[in-house]
């Protein structure tokens, strides 16, 4: 793609990375005009998109400046306000923002995660280990849907009989084929967390459902409503963003061969290698704010009340701090990348993320010793979430 026509694509589009290749765009973009106006879209208003990295970096910065309270979706924002401005972290202002968190913080003690992150390696151990038995399988449906939404129910304590459903909703909610199909799914997430909401209420347990069901701020608990949107922002970022991530990692780790032998060779600090991992997958393409006051963002005037959509995608692969940014190397470092936002609302569950994928590639190393594509993946419809729906593979035997 030309830098001349990089700006012209229709970012609010959810079919725009089908026709167009997003490292392709954003590379342009940067080139031609790293920070440009987004002209209106039907009945969509304009929005800025910002993408190079240092500006990307300095606006996740400025909370301040760039509110959150409004929504952070371009598809909700671009709307209207979010219903859940004010109510749920992720799209909450301070000091709110900071009080919510600080309960949040509390419920993922260190003896639930502690507990958690040895569930996750044996599941995921015994996930993998079948697979290989199989050879040839979808790596998206059979493994990567199972791990996030496990781990993350087993944190809430949900009911085995009730995950399936959960599983279905998390996927529907943002990348379902139309609006009303995402709409539902959401709302049937945020009804089922009101119900468990107040029975752990009434009969609290040591979970995390049950410490914001009982926390308080300022004295006050929680709305039914608040404890359970907050339960769908940690299901929805735990399932969402980790199961795209890991099949991103696979499908890397098939395409640069060199890369998993050095890995399974023990060559490759498993923890660096997280952090490629996670930098190549991008699990969220972008997140959006709303500027509360005039700012300056890169050479722009940006103006009171404005939405301002900051790409992540576009920041992790900016030539100008991660070299060579479409090679896959699982030893690069520095690696700062901005997967996981950044600032005040850098995500909640990182580290579980970290975990779930150092689990998945101790798997595959300690099982694999081949990793084989074997057909063209979907690529999962969102201007939002990045990644595919299904990965066919086979895997060989170690």
């Amino acid at each position: 793609m030309s830098p001349a026509a990089a700006t012209s694509v229709d970012l609010t589009d959810s079919r725009t990375f089908f026709e167009h290749d997003p490292y392709e765009f954003f590379a342009a973009a940067r080139a031609r005009e790293p920070v440009y106006w987004h002209e209106a879209s039907g009945d969509l208003p304009g929005f800025w998109v910002v993408t190079d990295y240092d500006s990307v970096v300095d606006c996740y910065r400025d909370p301040a400046t760039l509110g959150s309270g409004r929504g952070t979706v371009l598809d909700v924002l671009l709307r209207g306000d979010d219903s859940a401005g004010g109510k749920m972290l992720a799209v909450t202002d301070p000091p709110r923002h900071r009080q919510l968190r600080a309960l949040l913080w509390r419920a993922l003690s260190p003896k639930v995660l502690n507990r958690v992150v040895r569930e996750v390696e044996a599941y995921t151990t015994a996930l993998i280990g079948a697979a290989v038995e199989e050879g040839s399988f979808d790596f998206a449906t059979r493994v990567a849907e199972h791990v996030p939404m496990n781990t993350i129910c087993d944190l809430l304590s949900v009911p085995e009989r009730d995950r399936p459903d959960l599983l279905d909703w998390s996927k529907g909610a943002l990348a379902g084929a139309e609006e009303l199909d995402s709409l539902e799914a959401r709302n049937e997430l945020v009804l089922y967390f009101m119900n468990l909401g107040a029975f752990r209420r009434a009969h609290p347990g040591d979970d995390v459902v049950s410490t914001i069901a009982t926390g308080t701020i300022d004295g006050e608990p929680l709305t039914l409503e608040e404890v359970a949107l907050n339960c769908y922002s940690l299901v929805i970022g735990g399932d969402e963003s980790s199961r795209v991530s890991a099949v991103g990692t696979v499908k890397a780790l098939a395409e640069a061969p060199e890369q998993w032998h050095a890995l399974r060779a023990g060559r490759i600090d498993p923890d660096t290698a997280v952090e490629e991992a996670l930098r190549w997958a991008t699990p969220s393409l972008h997140f959006a704010r709303t500027a509360v006051r005039d700012r300056v963002i890169g050479d722009k005037a940006v103006r009171a009340g404005e939405i301002v959509s900051l790409w992540n995608i576009s920041a992790n692969n900016d030539e100008r701090v991660f070299p060579a940014p479409r090679s896959f190397e699982l030893s690069r470092t520095p690696n700062k990348h901005v997967a996981l936002g950044h600032g005040p609302h850098y995500c909640l569950g990182a580290f579980l993320g970290r975990v779930e994928l150092r689990a998945l590639m101790g798997a595959l190393v300690g099982a694999v010793s081949e990793i084989e594509l074997l057909g063209t993946p979907t690529r999962i419809q969102s201007n939002f979430l990045n990644g595919y729906s299904s990965l066919p593979v086979r895997f060989s035997p170690r």
